[in-house]
């Protein structure tokens, strides 16, 4: 799956050539295509667009809402950012295994830095990567070289949310001669956010647990197209913390399908392509299950709330009658989520 036209974030890279008197080649042996004192800088700048602001104002307002959309950017202030805490940056042979010539792992902690490296001169495959570091739940994979390169989500039956908005960008670029360059680099935002809001109406229940599913578990960078499980993961939703009676809970993840894919096992609500599902232990220690399905694609760099609420038997009702629901009381809670949704 792409989302080719969705420009998430932009990486400003300058690449100027400046003669000078230093060594040629940092990456490679042979120099025979590197002139002495050729030195490229390259400045990197970070800028953010998201649909944020837009789908917390159209779906979260009423004054009761609107305070939950305020904790909301709260939780995801560190997600949906302009801000780079760290950088991966590789540059790769466009030429037989494709292998990784040049890597840069540098903590940035800002939204712009520039280094100054000095690559012969060829054409490159430049592949870049943003707040990897601290995302114990996506790691940097099998990036010695460029076609395998991938963020790769960790197994698992449930998992829990991704801890920082991932960007990543994919260059061909080739160094010439003699030549002032300017290399403008687009990043994408890999992962997104879902949200299920719930109004409990004042019906007493003794806990409950929601889980994101339906998403990719795997990005591969340099063709910009997201890997689907044979059967979905869990992604647990985090409480958010909210001043009124109102239930918010969030999910980070890699995005959902755009389309149900063909083969595609049946699932419980056929229409959705991505799902909640929500478990509340009653008083009397009785679990309903709802799953509410979503018909539209959650996509890369987008925020999803999806509102609904608590019924008697422990049920969610959805807000939008777009949102197919299927509920199941007395739901055996003995640890047998079915996957296959």
């Amino acid at each position: 799956m792409m989302y080719p036209d969705r420009t998430i974030a932009k990486l400003m890279v300058t690449v100027l050539t400046a003669l000078s008197l230093s060594a040629c080649s940092v990456i490679d042996d042979d120099l025979s295509d590197c002139r002495e004192g050729e030195k490229f800088e390259m400045d990197y700048q970070l800028k953010l667009v998201t649909n944020m602001t837009t789908e917390l104002k159209t779906q979260l307002t009423t004054i009761t809402e609107m305070s939950v959309a305020s904790a909301l950017e709260t939780h995801l202030k560190d997600i949906f950012s302009d801000f780079a805490h760290d950088v991966d940056l590789s540059f790769y042979d466009t030429d037989k295994e494709q292998e990784r010539l040049e890597h840069v792992q540098d903590i940035i902690n800002a939204n712009q830095t520039s280094y100054t490296l000095t690559l012969p001169m060829r054409k490159y495959m430049h592949l870049a990567v943003a707040n990897i570091k601290n995302n114990p739940v996506v790691t940097l994979h099998d990036d010695e070289l460029s076609p395998t390169s991938k963020l790769q989500q960790t197994d698992g039956e449930k998992i829990t949310s991704h801890t920082t908005g991932l960007f990543t960008a994919r260059l061909p670029m080739e160094v010439l001669e003699g030549i002032d360059q300017t290399f403008n680099v687009r990043l994408y935002m890999a992962n997104s956010a879902a949200t299920l809001v719930i109004d409990p109406r004042g019906v007493s229940y003794r806990d409950m647990k929601v889980y994101a599913t339906g998403f990719a578990n795997a990005f591969c960078i340099s063709d910009s197209i997201y890997r689907f499980p044979e059967k979905p993961v869990l992604v647990e939703a985090e409480r958010v913390a909210t001043d009124n009676d109102l239930l918010c809970f969030c999910s980070v993840n890699f995005p959902s399908p755009d389309a149900v894919p063909a083969g595609a096992p049946r699932r419980v609500i056929d229409t959705s392509l991505w799902q909640f599902k929500v478990y509340v232990t009653k008083t009397d220690g009785t679990v309903t299950e709802t799953v509410l399905g979503i018909p539209e694609p959650l996509k890369a760099g987008d925020l999803k709330v999806i509102k609904g609420e608590l019924n008697d038997d422990g049920a969610v009702t959805p807000a939008n009658s777009m949102v197919g629901v299927s509920i199941t009381l007395n739901w055996n809670d003995g640890g047998n989520y079915d996957s296959e949704l």
